[in-house]
């Protein structure tokens, strides 16, 4: 899926390196000798998989400041002089964006407008990779999976942000990048629902489900019929990489454009399914309920994404089922609650992943 070898001491601007995803990044890069400089708030969750594994000692350089700093941005990105800019900071969640509208824009919009604006004046940078979700779209809770070319929107203020910085993104390609300015080329990822070990997080459907499995108490949903496409957080980083190769090749100018990264057709489930389904991996007393609560803030019902373009023209297509996915999750919190290594284990887990596993069904 990768080419090992482009990543061998290749310089690489990670920013969000202390959260889930960009652990789990970081870790994987390191693992193929990128040389690995973070920028990032500390990390938001008591454990977080940053401190488990002991991520901080894998990486080149360690920045810890607000994507809202621009001087501390330039300064932190002009001393590692990359050439892959992996952009993943982010206010990354639909319910805290309606606690703090102000800042999850502030975030989202202006920390993509910093980093572009960071990249312009840094000559080294020839790829950039700005991830964003795949709510950007505009939803009309169609059966139709969206396509690249769908119509943007937002109806809460994280989905509305992450779109308004897919419009960032196209507004400084189309000024700032390209022939007869700054060579880099710039693409955006758009990643389904991500689960995996080592996320802790608030308000996302694994942690609050081994959270209260774990406790022996059952696990109330909000939204059990909520569709989302489910997938391990190593398809989308995946994703990200093989775009990233793209971008760096001779023809790599036709990849600067926005991309979906999510399950195949027909691996998307309720959020009630997938519940289940962890209830039933983790055994014992789990269990899930499913009570009728007072008003609760929009999120949208139906979301499905196509993953055409990637596959046709990456080459990239996702390995795993959500029924392998879940297998991965649980397997990766019971062995880190027995006392594995959550750095091997997120090690062999990608080795796994690598090996190119042939997908099974949900059980």
């Amino acid at each position: 899926m990768l080419n090992v070898s482009q990543w061998q001491d290749r310089a690489v601007f990670l920013t969000g390196h202390t959260g889930f995803k960009g652990s789990w990044l970081a870790l994987w890069l390191a693992g193929m000798g990128a040389r690995v400089y973070g920028y990032a708030l500390d990390p938001s969750t008591t454990p977080s998989l940053f401190a488990e594994a002991g991520v901080a000692h894998q990486l080149a350089g360690d920045t810890r400041a607000d994507i809202a700093d621009r001087a501390a941005l330039q300064a932190a990105l002009q001393a590692a002089q990359p050439s892959v800019v992996l952009h993943l900071a982010a206010q990354a969640l639909v319910r805290p964006g309606y606690a703090d509208p102000v800042g999850t824009f502030a975030t989202n919009v202006m920390g993509t407008v910093h980093l572009l604006e960071a990249v312009r004046s840094v000559e080294s940078v020839q790829a950039v990779v700005i991830v964003t979700t795949d709510k950007v779209y505009d939803n009309r809770e169609w059966v139709y999976p969206y396509r690249e070319s769908d119509a943007l929107g937002g109806h809460d203020p994280y989905s509305a942000s992450k779109s308004a910085a897919e419009t960032v993104v196209a507004s400084y390609r189309a000024s700032f990048y390209g022939a007869a300015r700054h060579a880099a080329r710039v693409a955006t990822a758009r990643a389904g629902n991500v689960i995996g070990g080592g996320d802790w997080a608030p308000e996302r459907l694994v942690p609050d489900c081994l959270q209260a499995f774990a406790a022996g108490a059952p696990v109330c949903l909000r939204y059990p019929q909520a569709v989302r496409p489910w997938q391990h957080v190593l398809e989308p980083l995946g994703g990200y990489l093989v775009l990233a190769e793209r971008l760096l090749s001779t023809e790599g100018g036709v990849a600067a454009k926005a991309w979906n990264f999510g399950p195949e057709a027909g691996g998307d489930a309720t959020v009630g399914t997938v519940a289940e389904a962890l209830a039933r991996r983790w055994g014992g007393s789990a269990r899930v309920e499913c009570p009728v609560v007072g008003k609760i803030p929009h999120e949208a019902g139906l979301l499905r994404l196509d993953i055409t373009q990637a596959r046709i023209e990456l080459g990239w297509r996702p390995r795993w089922s959500i029924g392998q996915a879940l297998d991965a999750t649980v397997d990766w919190y019971t062995d880190w609650q027995r006392g594995g290594n959550a750095a091997m284990l997120c090690r062999e887990q990608i080795s796994t992943y690598t090996s190119g596993t042939m997908m099974e069904p949900l059980r």
